[in-house]
């Protein structure tokens, strides 16, 4: 996986991880993090919860060591290396929080 690509998905990770936070209106703080991937460091904020980003960096481990040079989607992966609970966590966070940006396009798609 290029380093472009690992921005990219860490930047999608924060974003549903963040609005699932936020919208399921858990106590969160700012919480700090350097990502070291490709013997480069970058410096991210995420505001989340304690659960949240325990969950979250377990999702940023997994990332790290995936073994695919072409990193396929979590769910279609061939050799899943989540943990089935943990797993089950992530699926739900990431299906809270896609349901909802996808109303919140159609919303701003609309007339009124």
């Amino acid at each position: 996986m290029t380093s472009e690509k690992f921005t990219s998905e860490i930047a999608t990770l924060k974003k549903f991880f963040e609005f699932y936070c936020n919208g399921k209106t858990h106590i969160s703080s700012i919480q700090k993090r350097t990502l070291k991937y490709n013997d480069i460091e970058y410096d991210y904020d995420f505001k989340l919860c304690k659960e949240c980003m325990e969950l979250l960096d377990y999702s940023i481990l997994k990332l790290q060591e995936c073994p695919h040079d072409i990193k396929p989607r979590c769910r279609t992966c061939p050799k899943p290396c989540y943990e089935p609970t943990k797993w089950k966590k992530v699926a739900k966070l990431m299906r809270y929080s896609g349901m909802r940006f996808g109303m919140l396009k159609i919303k701003k798609m609309l007339p009124f």
